[in-house]
């Protein structure tokens, strides 16, 4: 478990929590997920672990090409949106945040 200060003058790396608006480049799309951590807390942002996993994924490190995924937990979804991005694959994200909004666009 991970203790983290939920104020938004707290730790100079926590500010990109407090961004209504998170902006990705994965597999020749831009992705935008909306950020809402005072009313939905640490489900509703883009960790770094996410964009890591991604990039990992973008990388080829793993073959998604008609694959099924399930990402639980999924908090913002951004792996399950980039790993139906890269593979073309059946996604399903499952969280218990059901108000974070994304938007791909092509």
């Amino acid at each position: 478990m991970a203790l983290v200060p939920y104020e938004d003058t707290a730790g100079v790396g926590l500010q990109k929590f407090h961004k209504p608006l998170a902006t990705f480049s994965f597999a020749n799309h831009t992705i935008q997920i909306r950020q809402d951590w005072r009313q939905l807390g640490v489900a509703a942002v883009v960790w770094d672990a996410a964009v890591v996993l991604s990039t990992y994924l973008e990388m080829g490190a793993v073959e998604l090409r008609g694959c099924s995924a399930v990402e639980l937990g999924a908090g913002t979804g951004l792996v399950g949106i980039v790993a139906a991005l890269l593979g073309e694959c059946r996604t399903l994200a499952h969280s218990f945040v059901s108000k974070t909004h994304c938007e791909v666009l092509m």
